[in-house]
């Protein structure tokens, strides 16, 4: 005998009892399952709003996004053009200012190459002073050229100043002694001697002198010289009866004249005693024109009685030309008459041409008229 509650395997009764508790598990479940979907759904419909809500601000966003890029795209290629116009102005005005700076600076450089030129002409030229001045030198550091300078440049002065009758270079006198120039004054004064010294070797010793004794005994070695220069000249070319009683000491350096006359007046009053006139290049030029000034008139004086003479010709020449206008006159008058006679024999010459051509053939006597046979 089996235990009541001991139940078979095959009993029916136990499976459909596993069936229902299997059957009310699944129900458990499903229904477990339920309440927790439940439970899901509802953060899953609020997630589904947000992300709705997330697309729908999202699409605003693309929105307002393709409006700022259109906008920037827009505000970019304003800025775009602007930079190009700018760019374009300040590339027109940077060429106006190269092509302008370009001109400035080739008018410059052309300058720059004119003066340039003349730096070397100036160059040349003094390159070629600075010869000309080691000539100069070599020429006054000998006594005898030194002397020839002198003439030369006196010869220069009175051929420029005075004509070439009034004066003779290297003229002899009576005494023997030959004179740089004779001028031909008229009396008084008479012909006056230029004659030409250059005192340099003592003017160079008294210019390179220092203070004290050493200048003291140049100075004194310079009046010397001139003073003996001077007492020459009025010995020999001062000569009564055949020149003025003056003469000309030519000095052809002015700055030998200048230190003569500013620091040794008591040898300027020396020559004045002497009647020795010291002048220099400039001074002769001037006294030299005074003396063509005295010819002038000299000369206008020696003509004057010339010119009364060819005055006095003139006026013959002119009485004979008077008369021979009066003659001339009195030959027209006749002339005329004898035209006024000419014309009236022409009229009675063409009245006569004009009857004849009227075939007037009628002989006029007087006052009476007689018919002349004609041809019938």
């Amino acid at each position: 005998m089996t235990d009541p509650l001991t139940l078979a395997l095959d009993d029916p009764r136990l499976w459909a009892a596993l069936a229902l508790g299997a059957l009310l598990l699944v129900m458990a479940l499903a229904i477990r399952a339920a309440n927790r979907a439940a439970r899901l759904a509802q953060p899953l419909a609020q997630l589904n709003a947000r992300v709705q809500a997330l697309g729908e601000g999202q699409e605003r966003l693309s929105g307002g996004l393709h409006h700022v890029t259109e906008a920037q795209l827009q505000s970019q290629t304003a800025m775009l053009e602007l930079m190009e116009r700018r760019l374009a102005e300040v590339q027109g005005h940077m060429s106006e200012s190269l092509h302008g700076t370009a001109r400035r600076t080739a008018h410059s450089l052309g300058e720059l190459q004119e003066r340039l030129k003349a730096i070397d002409r100036a160059q040349e030229n003094i390159s070629r002073l600075s010869g000309d001045v080691l000539s100069l030198q070599d020429i006054l550091s000998n006594k005898q050229t030194r002397g020839a300078f002198g003439e030369i440049q006196l010869t220069d002065i009175v051929s420029k100043a005075l004509p070439a009758d009034s004066f003779t270079l290297q003229a002899t006198l009576s005494n023997g002694r030959r004179a740089d120039c004779l001028i031909h004054m008229p009396e008084p004064p008479g012909p006056i001697v230029i004659d030409a010294k250059f005192p340099l070797e003592a003017y160079e010793a008294l210019q390179r002198a220092e203070m004290g004794d050493s200048r003291t005994r140049a100075a004194q070695a310079f009046r010397l010289s001139v003073r003996k220069h001077l007492r020459d000249i009025a010995s020999r070319y001062i000569i009564e009866g055949e020149t003025a009683d003056s003469a000309l000491m030519f000095l052809p350096s002015e700055a030998v004249y200048a230190e003569l006359h500013a620091n040794h007046p008591e040898v300027v009053r020396e020559g004045f005693n002497l009647r020795v006139w010291i002048v220099s290049p400039t001074t002769c030029m001037a006294t030299l024109n005074t003396l063509r000034a005295v010819l002038k008139d000299a000369r206008m004086r020696e003509q004057a009685g010339a010119i009364r003479r060819e005055l006095a010709l003139l006026n013959a020449d002119v009485e004979r030309l008077g008369t021979r206008v009066e003659n001339l006159d009195r030959h027209f008058g006749q002339a005329a008459k004898d035209v006024a006679e000419i014309r009236i024999s022409a009229d009675k010459a063409g009245q006569r041409a004009r009857r004849l051509d009227n075939f007037d053939f009628e002989d006029r006597r007087g006052d009476t008229v007689v018919p002349l046979p004609r041809n019938s």
